[in-house]
């Protein structure tokens, strides 16, 4: 009995999946549930596990764009499983007799060859090449003025190095994200304002917490879980920007769903951390950890990416100073996070050296007014700089749970 394998749907509205990678080949024996393919959706890279055991036949080819319900291969479940690998290997040839090919007599050299003529020397001089570095065409070898001037690249002029091209195919996912970032740029008002944060007071936190924070929970008391706490807070304080614009209707929720921006290895993954008001610091770090592994190990579902309500993104863990964030549709806003850099900041009328990040918040201005998106940010500053206060209650070793 052969079994025709169709494409499940990944999640709703998707109707078009991508064969990204076959994990087998046309003609191999498959377990039932042993992962055969990848495919792309528009949201995320899935594997395609064997509904039976058998024999398999492609139907599709890596790079196919695929309906879903569209059959992409057959498992013949009558055909016996191979008792290992008992097929004769043939002996290896032996290798034919190459006819040697007489190699060139080299061109005779003499006391002339590479060595550059006056009017080339001096061009060669001029442009910081050596004699040596140039084929000489003139008389037993010697480099001449013509030499001279075409081993020296002009703008415009390829020079002596590689130029290869390489063409690839962008992946469904990536074809749609660049879908999405386009649609954001034209069809909202987007703006971005800055704030900078004095990191001391949650360096000061970590340091004195942080060994005994991962003894006790397992996780590490990162940045995020301060930054996700300061968002929740702001946007409490700020519910316009915990909102989104549906046709002609502006939708605000009272809960923070808050997206975290993760890079994967099929590009950026963007999953929730479904009410974030309600968790702690421990919560928080360990739901960003459990979403930051299964996006980087390809897992990440589509429900664990969708329907978040603002969105946090982290540049500074590859060195970004500053940066314009583009909001993450149908949000309203994205916060950015940088490098944290010691820089002199004027404290209590003294000049001293703090750790300081530089943080952006880019937001549609349709539905968020400048009064409210940069207080939205100063409150979320206020929140880094007097942690223990307005995050931790005034006891930490309660917030932390330690």
């Amino acid at each position: 009995m052969v079994l025709e394998m169709k494409v499940p749907s990944p999640g709703e509205s998707i109707t078009e999946v991508e064969i990204a990678t076959w994990l087998v080949e046309d003609g191999d024996y498959v377990e039932k549930d042993q992962p055969i393919a990848e495919v792309d959706s528009d949201k995320a890279t899935l594997e395609l596990p064997a509904e039976e055991s058998g024999i398999i036949t492609l139907k599709a080819e890596e790079g196919d764009a695929v309906e879903v319900g569209a059959v992409v291969c057959h498992i013949d479940m009558s055909a016996a499983k191979p008792e290992g690998d008992s097929a004769p290997k043939e002996a290896p040839k032996a290798e034919e007799k190459k006819e040697e090919t007489p190699k060139a007599t080299p061109a005779k050299e003499t006391y002339a060859t590479g060595t550059a003529s006056p009017a080339a020397k001096k061009i060669l001089a001029e442009k910081g090449i050596s004699a040596s570095e140039v084929k000489g065409t003139g008389k037993d070898g010697r480099v001449t003025k013509e030499d001279a001037v075409k081993a020296v690249p002009s703008m415009g002029t390829p020079g002596m190095g590689a130029r290869g091209v390489e063409r690839k195919k962008l992946s469904m996912l990536r074809r749609k994200v660049a879908e999405r970032l386009v649609s954001v740029k034209n069809e909202t008002a987007m703006l971005t304002t800055f704030n900078e944060v004095n990191m001391q007071p949650i360096f000061d936190l970590r340091k004195q917490y942080k060994e005994d924070f991962k003894a006790k929970h397992g996780v590490g008391l990162g940045f995020m879980s301060f930054f996700t706490l300061a968002c929740v807070r702001a946007l409490q304080m700020y519910p316009a920007v915990n909102s989104m614009i549906d046709g002609k209707e502006m939708v605000s929720f009272n809960f923070q769903d808050i997206s975290i921006a993760v890079s994967g290895p099929k590009g950026l993954m963007v999953p929730v951390i479904r009410n974030a008001e309600n968790l702690t610091f421990r919560g928080v770090e360990s739901e960003v950890k459990r979403l930051a592994i299964r996006a980087r190990e390809g897992q990440i579902t589509v429900d664990e990416m969708t329907g978040g309500t603002f969105t946090i993104t982290n540049g500074g863990v590859f060195g970004s100073m500053l940066s314009t964030p583009i909001i993450n549709p149908p949000q309203s806003a994205i916060l950015g996070m940088h490098n944290i850099v010691n820089r002199p900041m004027a404290v209590d009328g003294q000049v001293v050296i703090q750790p300081i990040m530089y943080v952006a918040l880019s937001y549609d201005h349709r539905i968020i007014d400048g009064k409210e998106s940069v207080g939205f940010l100063v409150a979320v500053k206020e929140a880094l700089e007097n942690p223990v206060e307005l995050l931790m209650g005034g006891n930490p070793l309660k917030a932390l749970e330690m």
